[in-house]
């Protein structure tokens, strides 16, 4: 590998670190105030079926109940995340944006009424289902042994996509994973498209 290359490389991770490190660090910046303010922020989660509560898609992720709750998702938040920019940085805020958006429109929709739902495992389960599911879409053998690996190590989270533990948000876990299928499905579409477009280019010289 080059010097260019290499210092591509480390530009690339360097950059990678600082978008992860923003994102942790407003987390928890957000929670040291709601700390203070006695947990006055959480009001802006999703609550289901109530219009204002659509705020939660765009706020719910940066909530958290307390230091715990918070602590619990930073370490897979900062894991999976890295894992979905590995190949593409940009691969990060597209699959967020489409977590965000699924995992909690859908909690908005099917979520006990009269409750709030915060935190940001909806997104962590988006991560999760997209690194799991992008071998199928690809059909790359890169990706699907990456697919199988990130399986091996995670997959154990999957059971908190159903029914449990009292005050867990099942329903954002579930629909972030499936909301990380989407665009895993969405963007290996927006890839083939994009090498046919480039193969028809070059049959036209």
């Amino acid at each position: 590998m080059s010097s260019p290359e290499v210092r591509g490389l480390v530009g690339e991770v360097k950059t990678q670190v600082a978008i992860l490190a923003f994102a942790i660090g407003l987390m928890w910046a957000i929670e040291i105030v709601d700390f203070f303010l006695g947990g006055a922020l959480n009001s802006f989660g999703i609550i289901p079926r109530n219009v204002i509560g659509l705020r939660g898609i765009l706020f719910a992720p940066f909530l958290h109940g307390n230091f715990a709750h918070l602590i619990a998702n930073t370490v897979p938040f900062a894991t999976l995340g890295w894992f979905v920019m590995l190949r593409r940085t940009s691969d990060f805020f597209w699959v967020t944006a489409i977590a965000m958006l699924v995992g909690g429109l859908g909690t908005w929709l099917i979520a006990s009424p009269n409750t709030v739902h915060i935190g940001a495992s909806g997104v962590i389960f988006g991560y999760l289902g997209f690194l799991i599911s992008r071998g199928y879409f690809e059909r790359s053998f890169g990706s699907m042994l990456f697919s199988i690996l990130v399986g091996l190590a995670y997959g154990g989270l999957i059971w908190g996509v159903l029914p449990g533990q009292l005050g867990i948000s099942w329903q954002g876990h579930l629909f972030g994973f499936i909301g990380g299928i989407v665009a895993a499905w969405l963007m290996a579409d927006s890839k083939a498209a994009s090498k046919a477009e480039r193969r028809r280019s070059y049959r036209g010289f």
